[in-house]
């Protein structure tokens, strides 16, 4: 995909339409790991939000759309699709996939394998100091085949209190129950899908049913990164895109 801005007849910079985003983070992961990607639009005039699920030390927090702030847009990571209120996915006008997945668990042996794994998670998060390590091996498998010290602090890195390891264990068994896209997912919406070649966290099998689930989707796929996308030119790719397919760029001066 190209990044170049696109100019107006006069080669002019164009201006892109606003936008309003919603960024949902996945499991074991928080809000703050959207900060580039929110000063990366700033630029654009673009509103910023981003969802917090409250594994670690900052709270719980679920934006809402905004009447006349642009067209609402979903950028989810993961599991991020899978915890949002189904009414506010609904009303999304397009939706961008990063490392994500309708079905997590899949069909069959692998499944049966993927499951066993997935309690015994679970099981670790009853105590505070195996919870801490089981977090650490999953953040450094999901940074794979980059450095797990490219990962931003997040939960594992703070105190784990009950509340806390109550919320992973819930989404751990949210997790294990997905058999599809969520409820209220937009399925009549521009949507981007980008795939981490190197994924270890989300199937090749699982890949290919979100792929197939969603027909009308663009799909990148990134190559030599990680299901954290560490290294990937992740941000540019999808403003690309947004601003592409989304937001077409306008002219100074146009009316929106």
């Amino acid at each position: 995909m190209s990044t170049e801005m696109s100019t107006d007849a006069a080669g002019r910079p164009a201006q892109a339409a606003p936008l309003q985003v919603i960024a949902m983070h996945g499991w074991a992961g928080e809000a703050s790991q959207w900060a580039p990607w929110n000063e990366a639009v700033g630029p654009l005039g673009w509103r910023w939000c981003s969802a917090e699920r409250g594994y670690g030390s900052a709270a719980a927090a679920m934006p809402a759309w905004e009447t006349g702030r642009g067209r609402r847009v979903i950028v989810a990571h993961s599991m991020g699709p899978h915890l949002l209120p189904p009414p506010l996915l609904a009303g999304a006008e397009a939706v961008v996939l990063l490392a994500s997945f309708g079905r997590f668990v899949p069909p069959g042996r692998q499944g049966r394998s993927l499951e066993a794994a997935l309690a015994g998670m679970a099981a670790e998060l009853e105590d505070e100091a195996r919870a801490r390590r089981m977090l650490e091996r999953f953040l450094a498998l999901a940074a794979e085949p980059d450095p797990v010290e490219l990962m931003r602090p997040g939960p594992a890195q703070g105190p784990l209190s009950p509340d806390n390891r109550r919320r992973l264990r819930h989404d751990l068994h949210l997790l294990a129950g997905t058999r599809g896209l969520p409820q209220g997912f937009p399925s009549h919406v521009p949507l981007l899908i980008v795939e981490a070649a190197d994924d270890r966290i989300v199937a090749p099998d699982v890949r290919a049913l979100l792929r197939a689930a969603c027909p009308a989707a663009d799909v990148v796929t990134l190559p030599g990164t990680g299901h954290a996308l560490l290294s990937a030119p992740v941000i540019p790719t999808v403003l690309d895109w947004l601003q592409a397919s989304v937001a077409p760029a306008m002219a100074p001066g146009a009316i929106a």
